[in-house]
């Protein structure tokens, strides 16, 4: 029996460090499948870029607005002059605000709840600024917008009543220029029904919605671009096979928000699937106030992430970056035939300069050919070997002076790699991370707990908490997920928090527990034990678990403020365990030396053998 139960254990360990190690190597190579579909677009390497306005689309992002009516006064007015001012100066085809239009939180930073003043705060931004008329404004959903939403027929779900695009779910929309159509497909990955936070900081595509996203892609193969666009990145995004990133290999570009630059720790969140599609994380604007221009000129992809009054505004859009080309989606042949370098300056003020450089030297003064656009003759012939860096600086009348640089080559064999932790971050499965983790945590857990019970394994049973996880529809939450309103939701950031749990809760209360059983054993009191033992040692045990209890105390606080009474009565993890805990400490401490006998015995055969 015991030899079976080990086997159990070097199995289940084994599958861990297996789904341990292909996380490693997905981290290491760039995620995705090659696009066969691709190769379906007919690539010409003519018309190339010149001296025309000509065959130039550009369009703009902004991400995570979080129109609050408690935080940051000056939000919502900055929003507002960007649609009005700064879209006036850039003119844009077509905006996507990808997601988490409003803020959903309670005064109190701690509860989430759908916010109707902030949701007209938006609309009347909109209508004022009347950008809807000036371009396409297509504003899709971010988890904030689904908090505490039972249903999509909800009245709490305010975006069909306040945004711009009004419908639910995904869409494709097709773009028409007279030099060919540009296709944008939005991934809706938002959950219904919308748990209030944290439970939905991960998107969840089910298998019909999966259906109708690679219907989309293949109908977007006639356009000369694809760009998808969504809230979540694909690594926060829970889908069946054969996953979000072989669905959308065909794309240029997805284009996505949601992380906030981590706390500003990435300040640049880009990389590469495997088949060539570009994943760019755009900063927000709640915070930060970033947003994006990126243009297709001749079909060559090009992108700036900007920040708000940052002025002049610059995006060279030929010779484009190697970093991010990709031969796969775009005719990158055509900057060989090109005959100027194009550049595009947005300014309130006029342009008066533009200086350009090729490897430190000073080639000329571009010149404006039509609205936005900038050009110079140049002989692309003359950098066909090896990388090599081009800078324009921009000065407008005002004095205001910006430079925009990138390393360009013209050999498609050449390679250049994304830096290391924004390809982990946004490549990496996290969800699948965060199962391996917990599973492997709750294995050494028990498998501790087997060696001091005699290999008995304790069983794992009940629901995390009960209660209103949408106001209104009391849900339970488990490891592997949430149920509520008749539905389940796959677990995501639940293991997360178990694993928060687990290595700052659980793991330290058993070795504590240990530790005071031990002292017991050896003949010492609480009072005695902190004269005789080593006095600094033991407070400073004492204090971390009192911390750490403090934690968990906390922690029964948070989440009586965000799902109710109901979950703060009956929540095993939390005000359950903070209950169980200080019975464990007081009956540790307070045993009678007969019943420690057993654990005396033990300890002296232990030590003996």
């Amino acid at each position: 029996m015991v030899a079976a139960r080990c086997r159990m254990l070097k199995l289940a360990a084994g599958l861990l460090a297996a789904a341990a190690v292909a996380l490693l190597l997905d981290w290491c190579v760039p995620s995705g499948a090659p696009a066969p579909a691709a190769g379906q677009r007919r690539r010409d390497p003519r018309p190339a870029p010149g001296a025309e306005a000509a065959n130039l689309l550009w369009v703009v992002q902004v991400s995570d607005i979080h129109i609050s009516r408690f935080r940051d006064p000056k939000r919502a007015p900055d929003f507002e002059k960007f649609c009005s001012e700064t879209i006036d100066i850039i003119q844009p085809a077509l905006v996507l605000a990808t997601g988490d239009l409003t803020d959903a939180k309670t005064r109190d930073k701690l509860g989430s709840e759908q916010v109707e003043v902030e949701w007209k705060t938006y609309q009347s931004i909109l209508k004022r600024s009347r950008v809807m008329e000036k371009t396409k404004w297509i504003d899709i959903k971010g988890n904030h917008d689904s908090f505490n939403i039972p249903h999509l027929n909800s009245i709490r779900n305010y975006y069909r009543k306040y945004s711009a695009w009004h419908k639910d779910g995904s869409f494709h929309y097709i773009h028409t220029t007279p030099f060919g159509n540009y296709s944008f497909i939005c991934v809706d990955a938002t959950l219904s029904p919308g748990p209030k936070r944290p439970y939905n900081f991960f998107g969840i595509l089910n298998t019909n919605q999966m259906k109708e996203l690679s219907l989309m892609a293949t109908q977007s193969l006639r356009s000369n671009h694809t760009v998808w666009f969504g809230h979540f990145p694909t690594s926060t995004i829970i889908s069946p096979a054969p996953g979000i990133r072989a669905l959308m290999s065909s794309a240029t570009a997805y284009l996505c928000g949601h992380l906030h630059t981590l706390g500003g720790l990435m300040p640049v969140l880009h990389s590469q699937h495997r088949g060539g599609t570009l994943e760019l994380e755009l900063g927000d604007w709640m915070d930060n106030r970033r947003y994006r221009i990126l243009a297709f000129d001749h079909d060559l992809l090009s992108f700036a992430d900007l920040t708000f009054e940052e002025w002049p505004v610059v995006l060279i859009t030929n010779p484009k970056s190697f970093l991010y080309s990709s031969s796969a989606h775009e005719p990158l042949d055509k900057i060989l035939y090109s005959t100027h370098i194009r550049i595009l300056a947005f300014s309130p003020s006029v342009i008066t300069s533009i200086k350009v450089y090729i490897d430190g030297v000073y080639l000329g003064n571009a010149h404006q050919v039509s609205g936005p656009l900038y050009v110079l003759k140049w002989s692309p012939q003359n950098y066909s070997e090896g990388f090599h860096h081009i800078d324009a600086t921009v000065q407008d009348a005002s004095g205001r002076i910006s430079t925009r640089s990138h390393i360009f080559a013209m050999e498609e064999t050449l390679s250049l790699r994304f830096d290391f932790w924004p390809s982990v971050i946004l490549l990496t499965d996290h969800y699948v991370l965060a199962r391996v983790l917990f599973g492997l945590i709750v294995l050494i857990q028990i498998t501790l707990l087997i060696i001091f019970r005699y290999l008995q394994k304790p069983a794992l049973k009940g629901p995390w908490f009960v209660g209103e996880v949408i106001d209104g529809h009391v849900g339970a939450c488990f490891s592997f997920g949430v149920f509520v309103g008749g539905s389940f939701l796959q677990g995501s950031l639940t293991f997360v928090v178990g694993i928060l749990q687990m290595l700052f809760f659980n793991l330290p209360l058993m070795a504590y527990l240990c530790w005071c059983l031990l002292l017991r054993c050896q003949g010492h009191s609480f009072c005695s034990h902190i004269r005789q033992v080593r006095h600094i040692m033991a407070v400073l045990v004492h204090l971390a678990m009192t911390l750490l209890l403090a934690w968990q105390v906390y922690s029964c606080y948070f989440l009586q403020r965000t799902y109710g009474m109901l979950a703060f009565f009956l929540s095993p993890m939390r005000t359950w365990l903070v209950v169980l805990t200080s019975a464990l400490i007081y009956k540790t401490w307070t045993l009678k030396s007969s019943e420690l006998r057993t654990y005396i015995v033990e300890m002296k055969n232990c030590q003996s053998s």
